[in-house]
């Protein structure tokens, strides 16, 4: 009796223990299940925040450097692999590289140093070698663990490119406009205290000094007006007044007001134009002909020809060009012939007269206009200023 209930008893529980095990299993099985859904659910979050935040980091405009605890690249975004030329714009090859084997600038391993020694370096400026010419604005502090114990550095540079050249732009241009103002001023003063000290006894005299004194005034007076004309027009303070503009009528008008002074040269002036119109300001591109037409005149030949001529575009746009036949511009001379008394021969051009800023004023209006303007020249086979703008017949079809 014993041995059967004894057997019995064995395999109750052994089939207890089974069926427990089984339902451990299982449960153990569905717990597995569960961590490693969280796992899971927990690196997909964390590669989504890690995305989120380098998407965020190579969104700034600033560049971002990390360097560790022994100088080498930890982190570096876009926008710093760009202010490098790191190749493809990418900073991922620079991770575990030494500093100066990522970026090869000395000096930005001196800054990375002194933020070591120093705790911060703040607003740091510096210019990286090599063309063009390129600034930049670095700001540096130290990292820090628990116990103050180093762990890297963080590196902030700012590019200041534009800036430099904005303020290089207002320094030629205050010392230019000194200079444009100073040269009239001191004739006017020189023949007047000559006259007061005796040669307005002289009529002959006193006649051909207050001439010249008035011819500088002249020049003072068209060099204001022309100041204040650029500064409207970059101000964006002008108020177009667009009409449909006959161009042909509107060069002839210009090319008869400068008669007298073609002929003074010898030089012949051609109207070229169709009857073209164009959307614009009357006013303005009178002043836009008037200075092409002028600067054209004085530069070009003596006996020479200065010819207008226009074409419409397939784009909605009249082309215009104003050339002569001088000696005309070098290569160098055609991008930087419409900046601010820019001036190619400066000896001939002071002694033709003008305030250096026609050409200027020109791209700014055509600008305002929605067009284009440039140069193309040979030199010793002239020159043409060509502009663009929108035809009337193109904008009116557009808004009907």
């Amino acid at each position: 009796m014993w041995p059967v209930l004894t057997v019995l008893a064995v395999a109750a529980a052994l089939g207890t223990h089974l069926a427990w095990r089984r339902r451990h299993e299982r449960e153990l099985g569905v717990a597995r299940a569960e961590l490693e859904r969280c796992r899971r659910a927990q690196e997909a979050a964390a590669a989504e925040a890690l995305a989120r935040q380098e998407a965020l980091f190579d969104s700034m405009i600033e560049g971002v450097l990390v360097l560790d605890e022994t100088g080498r690249v930890q982190l570096a975004n876009r926008a710093c692999a760009q202010m490098f030329d790191a190749p493809d714009g990418s900073a991922a090859h620079w991770r575990g590289r030494a500093l100066l084997e990522a970026v090869r600038v000395h000096e930005i391993a001196r800054v990375a140093e002194r933020a070591v020694r120093e705790g911060r370096v703040a607003d740091e400026e510096l210019r990286l070698p090599g063309e063009p010419e390129r600034w930049l604005q670095v700001n540096a502090a130290a990292l820090r663990g628990a116990e103050a114990q180093p762990r890297g550095v963080i590196l902030v540079f700012h590019d200041l490119t534009r800036l430099k050249q904005l303020e290089r732009t207002r320094q030629e241009f205050v010392a230019n406009v000194s200079h444009e103002l100073r040269t009239p001023l001191s004739h006017i003063k020189g023949y007047i205290e000559t006259l007061l000290d005796g040669a307005k006894d002289n009529p002959e005299v006193a006649t051909r000094f207050l001439q010249t004194i008035a011819r500088n005034a002249e020049r003072l007076k068209l060099l204001i007006e022309d100041l204040l004309t650029i500064s409207e027009l970059e101000s964006g303070r002008v108020a177009l007044q667009f009409q449909s503009v006959p161009l042909r009528a509107l060069v002839q008008k210009v090319l008869e007001e400068f008669q007298a002074r073609a002929a003074g040269r010898r030089v012949t002036l051609l109207n070229a134009v169709p009857d073209l119109a164009a959307r614009g300001d009357a006013v303005r591109l009178e002043q836009v002909f008037s200075n092409l037409v002028d600067n054209a005149i004085k530069y070009g030949r003596l006996e020479g020809r200065v010819t207008v001529s226009a074409r419409a575009l397939d784009n909605g746009e009249v082309e215009v060009a104003v050339a002569d036949d001088g000696p005309g511009l070098p290569a160098d001379a055609l991008e930087r012939v419409f900046e601010r008394f820019y001036r190619v021969d400066k000896a001939r051009s002071r002694e033709q007269g003008g305030t250096g800023l026609g050409l200027s004023i020109v791209k700014h209006i055509v600008q305002a206009h929605g067009g284009r303007v440039w140069a193309r020249s040979e030199p010793g086979r002239g020159a043409t200023f060509y502009f663009t703008l929108p035809a009337a017949d193109a904008i009116e079809g557009r808004s009907a």
